[in-house]
């Protein structure tokens, strides 16, 4: 039996909501060491939550579970994200960066261009795991273009060089030489989070001065997203989920680094009051989310038994293969396409992305098409299987209902059709 001391921690470890926190790996003294920014869970702490370490160890992906309850999760910097993740083309077959151009960027940036798989796959199924359940979520750096990807969007593999082919104004998003002290400019969309935050440090242009550590960055948005802030160079520097922010939830990217914004004398003074706003906003979200799950208001996650896993993880590889038979037949993107990405990058229907569920539904009613031409009855269940598994069970319950609705629909028409015949 525990003494009364143990329970007592017990006791007080409940009390506070839990963040979870992927560790960034090095090298020191040829060992790895993981480690997570002390401002970051200073804040966290400070505003009435504790941070839970995820260690970025092999394996630690397929124990998430292990982490439950999950009230929040803040992913920060960390090494590039793995391009096969996201698409690279800047047009129809166009590389956005030629090879020698990608060797230079992996020259200029190595200390970031070095991938780290496990530490993607953590961060990237937990950020599907926000955007699943409403987890409140904020992406700092690294953290915000995790969010953009898990969600479909698309990152530059280096935004200065592919703004510069654009013609886009010169800025510099990174400087070796000041870690913390480098800034530029940034424009803040009005009527957003990061707008009220701020608002009382805005100039009359609704600008300010963030700090800039990042070679990488948002090149399409994931549709769910709206913009809160531009770079001069247009670059997208803070994003949320507009949906998701009017239902009181808080799903967020800052490509800045709001905690590391502070006096350069060392006297741990912000920049501006909205620095540590933000931080405090996201932990009240954080409070409410574990206080949801308490009351059971919040819709407990789907368990799969290991059976239903793999199958589940089987049919998720089968839809890109899938997809890319049918490409390579037809030789052009169809509603199919657009059907796929919708799955895809979205694990939650929002309004913006209606007219990708209509194109699903499209794809479906034309699907005599693509059986004709696939041939195969097994690719097509298995495209059926994909397309499906990466919804949630509220969603399928949905798109069920719908889907008994038109085939009654269909059979009261089709009944008196034949009946006038």
């Amino acid at each position: 039996m525990g003494s009364s001391a143990d329970d007592a921690s017990h006791q007080l470890s409940m009390a506070f909501p839990r963040v979870l926190i992927v560790s960034r790996r090095t090298v020191r003294k040829n060992k790895f060491v993981d480690f997570v920014g002390e401002y970051h869970l200073d804040l966290i702490v400070n505003y009435g939550a504790v941070p839970v370490i995820v260690p970025r160890v092999s394996g630690v992906q397929s124990l998430l579970e292990s982490f439950e309850p999950i009230h929040g999760v803040l992913l920060c910097e960390g090494e590039d994200i793995d391009p096969s993740h996201y698409e690279m083309i800047d047009g129809p077959d166009t590389p956005a960066l030629s090879v020698d151009e990608l060797q230079h960027v992996q020259f200029l940036h190595s200390s970031d261009t070095a991938i780290d798989h496990e530490k993607d796959s953590i961060e990237l199924r937990l950020a599907r795991l926000c955007v699943e359940r409403n987890v409140p979520y904020l992406g700092i750096c690294r953290g915000s273009q995790v969010l953009n990807v898990a969600c479909g969007g698309t990152l530059y593999q280096d935004v200065e060089k592919e703004l510069a082919k654009k013609g886009a104004p010169d800025v510099r998003h990174m400087d070796y030489d000041h870690y913390d002290d480098h800034r530029h400019d940034v424009k803040v969309v009005p009527n957003t989070p990061l707008h009220e935050w701020f608002k009382e440090s805005l100039g009359e242009g609704m600008e300010m001065r963030v700090n800039s550590y990042h070679h990488q960055g948002v090149r399409r948005l994931a549709d769910r997203f709206v913009p809160m802030a531009y770079a001069p160079d247009g670059l997208v520097e803070a994003f949320y989920d507009p949906v998701a922010h009017k239902e009181g939830h808080f799903i967020m990217g800052l490509q800045f680094h709001p905690e590391r914004m502070r006096s350069e004398f060392g006297n741990g003074e912000f920049d501006y009051p909205g620095c540590a706003k933000a931080y405090q906003e996201f932990v009240k979200a954080v409070i409410a989310y574990e206080k949801n799950a308490s009351n059971g208001t919040v819709p407990r996650p789907l368990r799969l038994d290991g059976e239903m896993e793999k199958k589940r993880k089987k049919i998720v590889r089968s839809f890109s293969l899938a997809r890319n038979l049918y490409a390579a037949r037809n030789g052009v993107r169809s509603d199919l396409e657009a059907g796929a990405q919708f799955l895809e990058s979205s694990v939650m229907l929002s309004l913006q992305q209606e007219k990708r569920l209509k194109q699903m539904g499209a794809t479906v009613r034309n699907s005599s098409c693509f059986v004709e031409r696939m041939k195969k009855m097994k690719e097509i269940e298995n495209a059926a299987r994909e397309l499906l598994g990466k919804m949630s069970i509220d969603q399928l319950s949905e798109l069920l209902t719908f889907y008994h609705m038109m085939a009654n629909i269909s059979s009261e028409l089709f009944e008196k059709k034949h009946i006038t015949m």
